[in-house]
């Protein structure tokens, strides 16, 4: 049985905190998943969720760090649920700019792995 949701959050979590990103991917996402940035179509499938994330790596010059500063979880004890997180991201990237990208993210769980996650956040700034 795939552990609970909120336990898999937390771990998720710890991950990106370390900057584990890609290991985050792997261990956390579905073979099938979808992720969706604001009103964007979804890129499906882990292969391309894991490039995706390559690539924004491959743009940091230094990565600060990240905090799910609050949470909410609804879902069972089978992995299978929803998960609400807002958070902060902050980094510099290659040409020097230094960013922070405060969001919200919305992950549907299945069997301890995100199946579709979608972030929302001001695409401005």
């Amino acid at each position: 049985m795939a552990a609970n949701v909120r336990d898999r959050v937390n771990d998720l979590i710890g991950y990106i905190k370390q900057g584990k990103i890609i290991e985050a991917m792997t261990e956390f996402y579905h073979e099938d998943g979808a992720m969706q940035e604001n009103r964007h179509e979804p890129t499906r499938g882990l292969k391309n969720l894991i490039a995706n994330e390559q690539k924004f790596i491959d743009n940091l010059a230094e990565f600060h760090g990240f905090e799910a500063t609050s949470v909410g979880v609804q879902g069972g004890e089978d992995g299978t649920g929803t998960a609400l997180m807002e958070s902060w991201l902050e980094y510099t990237d290659k040409s020097g700019k230094r960013v922070r990208l405060e969001q919200v993210s919305v992950q549907r769980w299945e069997n301890g792995k995100i199946r579709h996650e979608r972030f929302y956040y001001d695409s401005a700034s």
